[in-house]
């Protein structure tokens, strides 16, 4: 079994103000996407995780940053199709039954037509009966079956997501070359220097490398097989440059790492030293924590960077509280231009993926944590006094732990983020995000 979980992708397109927010937000029940009745608003989540009927899925807005004049809207609309046919696996057009199809939608549909993923329509704002049957007109576009939707109220979600899920569960399954090795993902927003870190590493030796064509036309895995290394590389550094793209590139950069990062088990996330972390470099971080992953932070450039004796711990320190809460990892310096601790980052990465698959046995956990639960015990609830019976590693891709008690509902978030900092304290899990569950005994 490989430790790697199957990516389902959904992608929401369509013009804006269709409710492509509002869905998203549905579809992974999180109310952080500003949602204003204002044409063109963004917000920053444009990636979230839900689940159906016990599959997980990952949704992604297509939103873009379209605002201006119609031809500004048509470019922008048309890189937001383009993303979902490269990323997704489902497609969920979304179209307004209040202003019927507008050439905008028309647009959509002609570049959907051309690409063989499969497509639902979600027909939004039948948000009463009188609005019942104004779908119909959608059937004419030929792209796949009409949902009616109300992605305010909820109605329709339900069907349409048992639809999307039954294309998630006949997904073939087949082995790839390598599927039982180690796979890495080089991450990291345009012009870190990913690209340089693939030919660092495989520059002289191209023979020890074969290419294995990758699930996207824009990434390519590659088995790296040297110096007692074995892995396969998801490279994501040609991603299409096409002619430079304004300020938005980066925006769409985000969406183009997360099946890398999805089909990968411990991704190195670059950042540009003389440029620090800034906001796009934490959406990439977030996603490769929020799916688990291990990760290994490479401060590129640091040859560039001025020094004096102080300069590393400090760059370091800062790093750590811009990545906070989940900081427990593994963070190198490196110069993709003078080859420099690259060799370093692969054994880091290495490791991290060995912390990230290890079982710790169920009675060395008891033994340990149960003695530190005795001394700094839940703080009581309402004149309750919680007991956890025992603990045990889930049999997860990642690791996750269940605490067995009376009373799981009243532990709080401080208290299990103690649990947390204690298994790291006593066990290695560096470079690898943790979850922990109470459960009730």
């Amino acid at each position: 079994m490989n430790n790697r979980d199957m990516s389902n992708i959904i992608a929401i397109v369509g013009r804006p103000n269709v409710g492509k927010s509002t869905l998203f937000n549905r579809l992974t029940e999180s109310k952080t996407a500003i949602v204003k009745e204002v044409s063109g608003v963004t917000r920053d989540r444009i990636y979230g995780r839900g689940e159906w009927n016990g599959v997980d899925f990952s949704v992604i807005d297509t939103g873009g940053y379209a605002n201006g004049t119609d031809d500004v809207f048509e470019a922008e609309i048309r890189k937001q199709v383009e993303i979902a046919i490269d990323e997704a696996n489902v497609i969920i057009f979304m179209l307004d039954v209040t202003t019927g199809l507008v050439d905008l939608d028309e647009t959509v549909a002609k570049l959907l037509r051309k690409s063989k993923k499969k497509v639902m329509i979600g027909a939004n704002k039948v948000d009463n009966s009188e609005r019942v049957g104004l779908s119909s007109e959608f059937w004419s576009l030929g792209l796949g079956e009409v949902f009616d939707l109300s992605a305010t109220n909820g109605s329709g979600t339900g069907e349409l997501l048992d639809e999307i899920v039954k294309e998630f569960d006949e997904k073939d399954d087949s082995v790839r070359e390598g599927e039982d090795l180690p796979h890495f993902a080089i991450i990291g927003k345009p012009n870190v220097g990913k690209s340089s870190l693939i030919n660092a590493l495989t520059g002289e030796e191209r023979n020890i490398v074969t290419d294995i064509s990758g699930t996207t036309r824009d990434s390519i895995n590659t088995r790296y097989n040297a110096y007692g290394f074995d892995f396969m590389l998801i490279d994501t550094a040609g991603i299409r440059k096409k002619a430079k793209v304004h300020e938005d590139i980066e925006y769409y950069s985000v969406l183009r790492s997360v099946r890398a990062i999805e089909n990968s088990d411990v991704c190195i996330f670059m950042v540009d030293a003389e440029e620090g972390i800034q906001k796009q470099d934490l959406n990439i971080y977030y996603i490769a924590e929020k799916n688990s992953k291990g990760i290994v932070v490479l401060i590129n450039k640091w040859d560039l960077v001025e020094k004096d004796h102080k300069t590393m711990a400090a760059y370091e320190e800062k790093v750590r509280e811009q990545l906070a809460p989940f900081n427990d990892v593994p963070i190198i310096f490196t110069s993709t231009l003078t080859k420099q601790r690259i060799h370093k980052a692969l054994e880091t990465a290495t490791r991290v993926h060995e912390n990230r698959i290890k079982k710790i046995p169920t009675s060395k956990l008891n033994e340990v944590l149960q003695e530190i639960i005795e001394a700094t015990p839940p703080p009581s609830t309402k004149g309750k006094y919680i007991k956890i019976k025992y603990i045990q590693q889930l049999p997860t891709h990642a690791p996750s732990f269940a605490f067995f008690c009376n009373l799981p509902q009243y532990i709080g978030d401080g208290y299990k983020r103690f649990l947390e900092n204690r298994i790291r304290d006593h066990f290695d899990f560096e470079g690898v995000p943790i979850k922990i569950f109470f459960r009730k005994k």
